[in-house]
């Protein structure tokens, strides 16, 4: 009799999507414990927005890339320490949820896990529009992490109320 053959895990591939601030750090935990349990690879990304730095001056331009850049990395590295494994990071420049997207695809990620709400998200109405657009576009399942209003306590499992998307 032949055994069976072991299924193959949900999650080889986990992108999570990071600008740093303090509404995705659920997003990231989440992820990164998604990760754990499928012993997924994990890439973070941040995206330097165009759309922040393309009214300026040139020179005024430059310097608010290499601050976003700067930021971007600050993020990535935060990723990088909460983890138990290695991480894939990659900084782009563009439009946060093409370039999001486009970096899913490009690495055959199996899954999109973000925050609802990112820098600008505190005057966004639901879940912020970049998450939002990612959800209506990606070809890949998008995992989507509600930041805990002060006073409500995660569920232990780190989960809470995580929304997928396919």
């Amino acid at each position: 009799m032949s055994r069976p053959a072991e299924p193959a895990s949900m999650f080889d591939t986990i992108v999570i999507a990071t600008d740093g601030s303090e509404s995705v750090r659920r997003g990231v935990s989440v992820a990164l414990d998604l990760a754990e349990r499928f012993e997924a690879a994990v890439h973070a990304l941040y995206v330097v927005d165009e759309g922040e730095v393309e009214s300026s001056p040139e020179q005024v331009r430059e310097e608010m890339r290499t601050a976003l850049d700067d930021d971007g990395r600050a993020a990535l590295e935060e990723v990088e320490t909460t983890a138990d494994r290695p991480i894939t990071t990659a900084v782009r420049e563009g439009r946060p949820a093409t370039e999001i997207r486009e970096y899913a695809t490009d690495h055959d990620a199996d899954v999109v896990a973000m925050g609802t709400r990112g820098r600008h998200g505190e005057n966004r109405f639901l879940i912020g529009s970049v998450a939002e657009r990612v959800v209506r576009t990606c070809p890949v399942p998008v995992l989507t992490v509600r930041q805990l209003d002060e006073g409500e306590r995660d569920g232990g499992d780190g989960a809470g109320d995580a929304a997928a998307s396919a």
